[in-house]
């Protein structure tokens, strides 16, 4: 077989096709806190469609879903697993310093 040929030929790779995320039978609903939190980050950020594997229908009403359920105060808007970022460090503290040195 020539070589200018073989480029054109498909591979024979079998591959696994991944099952969607939602089934049919999944309702996309606010309440449904099991199904929204598959589709948040651990930082709690909404993830994308790419990521997701969903279609633009189903990430509309996953995005609609988990924002409302965000106003209902059923999921936070940011997730408290970083705590330590937003305690007070030493920048604080320097500025204290500097403002009890003006006096």
């Amino acid at each position: 077989m020539d070589k200018s040929k073989r480029f054109f030929l498909k591979s024979k790779r079998s591959f696994r096709r991944r099952l969607p995320p939602i089934q049919s039978g999944d309702r996309i609903d606010y309440r449904n806190m099991s199904l929204i939190s598959r589709f948040i980050s651990e930082q709690g950020k909404i993830l994308s469609r790419r990521v997701n594997r969903l279609t633009l229908k189903q990430q509309r009403l996953i995005t609609i879903a988990i924002k409302q359920a965000r106003i209902l105060s059923l999921l936070p808007f940011i997730n408290n697993n970083n705590e330590k970022q937003f305690e007070r460090g030493e920048s604080t503290v320097r500025t204290i310093g500097l403002r009890t040195r003006n006096k």
